[in-house]
């Protein structure tokens, strides 16, 4: 599902008038109308005598408002509008359905002054449901103080609240909250779904985001070049690779893990795990000596190299007279530990590999101030970095990372010439190219130890089979979460561990693959 910036989407509501002849005020009628049919869904159906309170400002959203207003009171439902602006403000569009609204015999009532807090508490007292109408996707900043009041009574009314197109107080491209914002129960987004409904805060913020056609051609959409994309089991589904029949191990790939150290054997076992349960062919394990008999037992699966090192750890002369090159992918990092060999070792197995490697954990702790050892690498480069360790490689702090995930992710997959991808809620995936995917799976139970080393050999693990470097890093994302949030189902979030995203694994992917073949070898939906 693509994702659209406020700028973009008011693009394609221009050309849709420019260019198709569809007036502006078409556009607008089709969104009330679809607005009006959510809040009937919201109320199961049942709106005939139902109060429903709606808030307008002065813009294109207010205008929605209106529309959806005159609409629900065809239907039989009692409407409360306030307006949250002078009348004289409202132009165009917006003007027209305001008068088609009055003149109907719709009330409006003014909500500029603080007197008018008492007046919202008493409609909110008989309303069922709240719709707001308030701001669109033009806001930016803070919210005025009086309106700010309104929010927080409301939020605090437990009612219902339904956004049309995002929650006011919700900046559409960022999915910042700078000061006051409406908690919506449902948001119904109109044409495309913005970047700020589905990245947090802007994501709890938005509750379920229905996204509705008010006739913007689809042909127009389609041929309109969009760099964001919300990840989703449709779209991940497209990047499965099927396997033939006559197919066997070769087929899928030879992933190297290189890793673990003495007291960190537990990041190798959950990574080459993870990789196991992701379709490659083969795995091997690359660790040091002294945790090979721990590693062994726990992933027979695996082959091993008990490589060389010192003090429990590898070193640039471990992989000495080792030959890279029958593995297709690489992971490089979970548990390697912190020395000042472990950049060495890094070195040296990112000149051995020719296909595409991932780096994790201490491999990105070995690369922060040594950037340039990324050119030492002849295929695909994968970065998955938490915010602490994106932090570290760019000299930003956690914060300044977290405050803009979306644009520090972009820039440095563009300026490192990599695949980024930035953990943490809605974890990002950034190419080079400038393109970007926002996961719309996983949950806080999984931020526990050893869940990124199981989501480094599952990305390792697809791009071992030849999965292009980006689509490895955005659909092993999405399984990796989808496997959480089905272990987080059969256990609860606190309890969840690493390993349990491994047990899970399997389902997810059945689950993604929502196709199956019958005897004939046709396939069917199931």
């Amino acid at each position: 599902m693509r994702l659209v910036t406020a700028a973009e989407m008011g693009r394609l509501d221009a050309r849709a008038t420019e260019e198709y002849g569809i007036p502006s005020l078409i556009l607008m009628e089709n969104a009330g109308i679809q607005v009006a049919r959510e809040v009937s869904r919201l109320l199961a159906g049942n709106i005939d005598g139902k109060r429903v309170l709606i808030l307008c400002g002065k813009g294109n959203n207010g205008g929605d408002g209106f529309v959806a207003a005159r609409h629900l009171i065809n239907n039989g439902a009692e409407v409360i509008l306030f307006l949250l602006a002078s009348e004289r403000d409202i132009k165009g569009d917006a003007l027209t359905n305001l008068t088609i609204y009055q003149r109907m015999g719709g009330k409006v009532y003014s909500f500029q002054d603080p007197k008018d807090l008492n007046a919202l508490r008493l409609a909110l007292l008989s309303a069922s449901v709240v719709v707001d109408a308030i701001y669109g996707t033009g806001f930016r900043g803070d919210v005025p103080e009086l309106i700010a009041k309104a929010m927080t009574m409301i939020n605090e009314s437990d009612l219902p609240v339904l956004a049309v197109d995002l929650p006011s107080g919700l900046e559409a491209d960022t999915g910042k909250i700078p000061s006051a914002c409406l908690q919506a129960k449902v948001t119904v987004t109109l044409g495309l779904p913005k970047v700020g409904l589905v990245v947090e805060p802007g994501a709890s913020a938005a509750g379920e985001v229905v996204v509705v056609d008010i006739s913007i051609p689809g042909e127009m959409i389609a041929n309109t070049r969009i760099s964001r994309a919300l990840l989703t089991g449709e779209l991940c589904r497209n990047w499965l690779k099927r396997r033939p029949a006559m197919a066997h191990k070769g087929h899928f790939g030879h992933l190297l893990f290189a890793g673990g150290q003495t007291g960190m054997a537990g990041a190798a076992v959950l990574a080459v795990s993870g990789a196991l349960r992701s379709g490659v062919g083969l795995v091997t394990a690359a660790v040091p000596e002294s945790i090979y008999p721990l590693v062994v037992p726990q992933v027979p699966e695996a082959m091993t190299w008990p490589l060389p090192a010192v003090d429990g750890a590898l070193t640039g002369d471990s992989l000495r007279e080792k030959d890279c090159s029958p593995f297709s992918a690489a992971v490089i990092g979970p548990g390697m530990g912190r020395r000042p060999e472990s950049a060495d070792f890094l070195l040296a197995l990112l000149e051995a590999m020719k296909g595409p490697v991932v780096l994790d954990a201490d491999a990105l702790f070995a690369m922060a101030g040594h950037i340039e050892l990324l050119a030492a690498a002849q295929g695909p480069v994968i970065l998955t970095p938490h915010p602490g360790e994106m932090a570290r490689l760019t000299g930003l702090s956690t914060a300044e990372v977290e405050k803009d995930r979306l644009e520090v992710a972009t820039r440095y997959a563009k300026e490192w010439g990599c695949v980024m991808v930035l953990k943490g809620s809605r974890t990002v995936i950034a190419t080079p190219e400038g393109g970007l995917y926002i996961n719309s799976t996983g949950n806080p139970g999984m931020a526990t130890g050893g869940s990124g080393d199981v989501l480094a050999g599952v990305i390792g693990a697809l791009a071992a089979q030849g999965v292009d470097a980006v689509h490895a890093a955005a659909l092993g994302v999405y399984v990796h979460g989808l496997a959480g949030d089905l272990a987080a189902r059969r256990y609860g979030q606190g309890a969840m561990k690493a390993g349990d995203i491994v047990d899970f694994l399997p389902e997810g992917w059945t689950q993604l693959d929502q196709a199956a073949m019958n005897l004939d070898g046709k396939q069917v939906a199931l």
